[in-house]
């Protein structure tokens, strides 16, 4: 159980701080999630649809040894996530 909770954002798994980018209209917020030694890939899509926040989290199970590294694969597969969902992401 608490795997799971680490994973969807449980009361142990502990967030440092975040880092921003804007990307084609979209905020994305890197909040690597401390997991152990290691931290796990997480953050939010944001974007603004016809004066509505819209918002997606995004969580994997990917570990990296860094937070700056969890952060920059976020960016990474955040954006790929972008190209291929565009605003289908948030239905």
């Amino acid at each position: 159980m608490s795997f799971l909770k680490k994973l969807f954002g449980g009361a142990t798994a502990e967030n440092v701080p975040v880092s921003e980018e804007e990307h084609d209209g979209y905020r994305l917020t890197a909040t690597p999630q401390k997991d152990g030694g290691q931290y796990r890939l997480c953050g939010t899509i944001a974007k603004t649809v016809n004066g509505v926040e819209m918002t997606h989290r995004l969580i994997r199970a990917d570990l990296f040894m860094g937070a700056e590294e969890a952060s920059q694969a976020f960016f990474r597969k955040a954006k790929l996530v972008i190209r291929e969902q565009g605003d289908n992401l948030f239905n």
